[in-house]
């Protein structure tokens, strides 16, 4: 075999994966949504071209019919479908002649050997291989730059033998046979369309007589070549044989973690900036007693007396009034409005429904002019900081609502404290209910 052509060709195949490997690093991320179904292409063509010798791997100048092989150029082509990463079914044509001299029938070094040859004759040829596919293992390149395979199959030929100047043997007309191709190689991959086939095949015939001379056992070629293949499907689509599965999941899912963290921090941020909200809202700048959230009338001087939406009222000049007794008709209008008092989901906002029973409670703080102690309450559910604020408004809502139906603000005090004052467990949905509550003190 000439040994200068070998050297040539892989020292331009090492040159076209080192190029092709850069490529491969630099290509663009696949246009399909973050975890959704791909779509691959699975279909390919191939043409190739090489060398067409008697000699392989499994065979000496010894073990054969004739001694020195003759490189002849051959050519073909295929189709595969690929339906694994790891397996395709190949369909291949091969044309092209074999040649050998010096048969080894005649004497070493004779005339006679010098003088001896065969040329067969591929008319054309067809057979079907696995096509196995080592799998794209890497973990950064969804597509593999270099995918080495294996094939073998079975296939149908049509060839004749010319032989010149052996006893032994004899010219032969178009003959059809049976054989086994197996063979091994790589592919570089050029883009998601185009990859450059390297590849070398033994083609193990069913006859004796490939050659035109029969031996004791079967003949035997192999063909080294060097093709281009061409997939096939839709755009932006790679190919299925050269797909890193690993690599495509690892890269959506840092895609989709740095959104979550994203997302987390930018709920963090809403969130301590509704805290502050609250805590301002809660608080009472002025120290009139009434929460800056509700205050009609900040800023109004230490000391005044003011209404519940803390605006200043005219104080009346002091009365003496009489004990008031608080009778049981007095506890059960007290208890009827908490009974009946609800608020809007997670806010301070009292139902319609619930006006009634103040009302009632209102016109009993200006009959007999009773105090009224307002206790916010809550269950553990959430913050300390929400549930204090929660808690608070939800007073302050109270008051706020008794002094507009008429009731002395200065009568009426409002607390928030949160969870800290439970009544029933919070391990059940019954106990974290019992717990938030806004409860009325008479005295």
């Amino acid at each position: 075999m000439n040994t200068n052509f070998i050297k040539k060709a892989v020292l331009a195949a090492t040159l076209i994966g080192s190029s092709a490997a850069v490529f491969a690093q630099s290509t663009s991320t696949d246009t399909v949504a973050r975890f959704e179904k791909r779509s691959f292409r699975t279909w390919s063509i191939g043409l190739n071209g090489g060398l067409l010798t008697p000699y392989t791997i499994f065979n000496g100048e010894n073990n054969g019919d004739f001694r020195k092989p003759q490189e002849k150029w051959g050519y073909g082509g295929y189709i595969k479908k690929q339906i694994l990463p790891s397996f395709g079914i190949q369909a291949d044509f091969l044309a092209g002649k074999v040649q050998g001299i010096r048969a080894n029938s005649l004497p070493t070094g004779s005339v006679a050997q010098e003088n001896s040859a065969f040329t067969s004759r591929i008319d054309w040829s067809a057979s079907l291989s696995g096509n196995f596919t080592v799998a794209n293992l890497s973990l950064n390149h969804k597509r593999s730059a270099l995918s080495p395979y294996l094939t073998a199959g079975a296939g149908y030929m049509s060839s004749s033998a010319n032989v010149r100047n052996v006893p032994a043997g004899a010219s032969t007309d178009y003959n059809e046979n049976w054989f086994i191709p197996v063979g091994a190689g790589f592919k570089i991959g050029l883009s998601r369309v185009v990859n450059i086939d390297l590849g070398y095949a033994v083609y193990f015939m069913k006859t004796n007589n490939f050659d035109g001379v029969r031996s004791g056992g079967n003949d035997k070629f192999s063909y080294a070549h060097a093709g281009i293949e061409i997939a096939l499907g839709k755009k932006n689509s790679s190919q299925l044989q050269n797909f890193s599965a690993i690599a495509a999941i690892r890269e959506e899912s840092a895609a989709e973690s740095a959104d979550l963290r994203k997302m987390l921090l930018m709920a963090e941020q809403a969130r301590l900036r509704d805290q502050e909200q609250y805590m301002k809202d809660l608080g009472d700048d002025d120290m009139d007693g009434v929460a800056n959230k509700f205050d009609k009338c900040a800023g109004t001087p230490t000391g005044t007396t003011v209404d519940g939406a803390g605006c200043p009222i005219k104080v009346p000049a002091p009365v003496i009034r009489e004990k008031v007794i608080i009778t049981e008709a007095d506890r059960k209008v007290v208890g009827e409005a908490i009974k009946n008092l609800e608020f809007e989901l997670g806010k301070a906002t009292i139902k319609e429904r619930s006006y009634e029973t103040l009302n009632r409670v209102a016109s009993l703080l200006k009959e007999k002019n009773f105090s009224l102690k307002l206790a916010g309450h809550t269950d553990n559910t959430g913050s300390m900081a929400l549930n204090l604020a929660l808690s608070k408004d939800r007073a302050e809502a109270v008051k706020a609502y008794l002094v507009g139906q008429g009731a002395n603000a200065s009568t009426i005090e409002a607390t928030g404290y949160g969870p800290n004052q439970p009544i029933a467990t919070n391990k059940t949905a019954a106990g974290r209910q019992q717990n938030r509550r806004v409860e009325f003190s008479l005295f």
